[in-house]
């Protein structure tokens, strides 16, 4: 894939991101913001009976980038187990947004709902759980 098609997917997730929204009374919600660049990203999700994702819902302001990967993270963890999401890597969101080439700024854009994800799901689990994002 080029470039070109890189920045149309990520433009296409920033314009019309999906599961976008609150959920009135999450089970997990977590915020966090980057001070560098000023995004913000708020991460929610509500768990079925078994564990896994059943509402997910991420809000914020900020960069093309941090939006865009917000949005694709909501479908990433859309029905996986609350047990799984502390193994989704920075790898994986990097090739969701196309692997493009970022700098170490941009890089902490596109890891913010990463970052945020894995703190409200490690605070709904008491602590536990793996904290390596590899």
């Amino acid at each position: 894939m080029s470039d070109e098609m890189y920045r149309e997917v990520i433009l296409d997730y920033y314009q019309n991101p999906r599961n976008k929204g609150t959920i009135g009374k999450p089970e997990i919600s977590a915020m966090d913001y980057n001070p560098l660049c000023g995004d913000k990203i708020t991460f929610q999700m509500n768990l079925d009976a078994n564990g896994k994702v059943a509402e997910v819902k991420f809000d914020g302001e900020g960069c093309a980038i941090s939006q865009a990967s917000a949005s694709m993270l909501t479908e990433m963890v859309m029905g996986k187990d609350i047990n799984d999401l502390s193994r989704i890597s920075r790898t994986e969101i990097l090739e969701s947004l196309g692997n493009p080439t970022l700098g170490p700024v941009r890089i902490k854009c596109a890891m913010l709902c990463l970052k945020v994800m894995k703190v409200g799901v490690y605070s709904h689990l008491g602590g536990s759980g793996d904290r390596s994002e590899e």
